[in-house]
């Protein structure tokens, strides 16, 4: 834990940097994720027994600048022992209108991926690594996904699965802390939180890029064999 000390300094720092209109500051993405962390304003954490307990933490959720612009918190949905786990990178417009993960025409595309392996949306858990609408559908900005990482920790702690599917760059990099490319990433397995995590491409790049879905295709037939598989 750093000295408060020097934190004190460092949000100085950075604010005087913002007003000067310096925005670049040098290090891995990891190591960026670690700092906002550190640095973001503590939320005591309560005993949390159940997915109702971490909404209930979370409230109406004020610990970052999305919380300004959005129309509902999307905090996640499925069975609390869900085996497989799905995280995207943030809600969409529709998302946001509904309060629910994945209902525009990438989360009809996920439940056609789903199906073509023999799942069902009712079977799996899905959440995003922010829990509030980006801005123009933006990537998430580092201090954001800190502020929301707590509270991500405690759902996969609570849902215990065994798999977790990352979809997309944005979210693959933030859950295993690399800056590498969702190409890259994509198929080989990791370790995030504890539990086995599989890359794959975000079903709104498959949308746009539907070439790919034969890939995306392979990576869940992976997730559903498991990888010891």
């Amino acid at each position: 834990m750093a000295d408060p000390r020097q934190l004190a300094a460092l949000r100085g720092n950075l604010a005087c940097r913002s007003r000067l209109g310096l925005t670049q500051i040098e290090g891995s993405r990891g190591e960026m994720d670690q700092l906002m962390a550190e640095i973001m304003p503590a939320s005591p954490k309560p005993s949390l027994g159940s997915l109702s307990d971490v909404r209930g933490w979370l409230g109406e959720c004020t610990r970052c600048p999305l919380s300004g612009q959005r129309n509902k918190i999307v905090f996640g949905a499925g069975p609390e022992d869900a085996r497989i786990m799905f995280i995207g990178e943030g809600p969409g417009q529709r998302e946001d209108r509904q309060g629910l993960p994945f209902v525009g025409p990438a989360g009809q595309l996920l439940d056609a991926m789903l199906a073509a392996v023999g799942m069902q949306r009712s079977q799996v858990y899905i959440t995003n690594i922010v829990k509030c609408r980006p801005p123009g559908n933006r990537d998430p900005q580092p201090g954001e996904v800190a502020a929301c990482r707590p509270f991500l920790e405690a759902q996969v702690k609570l849902i215990a699965p065994t798999a977790i599917c990352a979809l997309g760059r944005p979210a693959s990099q933030a859950l295993l802390a690399t800056d590498a490319p969702i190409g890259r990433l994509r198929g080989s397995w990791a370790e995030a939180l504890g539990v086995p995590v599989l890359p794959t491409y975000h079903p709104a790049y498959l949308l746009r890029n539907p070439e790919a879905k034969a890939m995306a295709y392979n990576d869940l037939k992976a997730l559903v064999r498991g990888p010891a598989n």
